[in-house]
């Protein structure tokens, strides 16, 4: 539709990792969602840099994890200082940011016509 999420990322290493990325909207067209994650769980991949940019719509909520949920693990999330979060793009914070990255959550309000 209206909108869009690219992720774009510098990393080393790690050989034939599958990673997955989600796009949604809610039912009501309010929200859009975007989801970037490895479903084993840990990337192994050193991350020099990374972005995640929305279009169409403004962030409400995001959170980076350095390890993704697998079995009985939980998301691990990133120090808060690892990452920012504008209205429309997550990305890593240089010289903060720790070089690892398993997973990346968006939630997004789109714009309404106001009556």
């Amino acid at each position: 539709g209206d909108y869009s999420c690219t992720f774009t990322y510098s990393a080393q290493g790690g050989t034939n990792e599958q990673w997955q990325m989600n796009v949604g909207v809610s039912e009501d067209n309010g929200l859009f969602s975007c989801s970037i994650w490895r479903p084993q769980g840990k990337s192994y991949l050193f991350f020099t840099q990374f972005k995640a940019e929305v279009k169409g719509a403004k962030i409400e909520y995001a959170m980076a994890y350095s390890q993704a949920a697998v079995g009985a693990q939980n998301d691990i999330p990133l120090k808060q200082e690892e990452f920012e979060i504008t209205e429309t793009t997550v990305s890593h914070r240089e010289g903060k940011f720790r070089f690892e990255l398993s997973k990346l959550m968006i939630v997004a309000k789109t714009p309404r016509d106001e009556l």
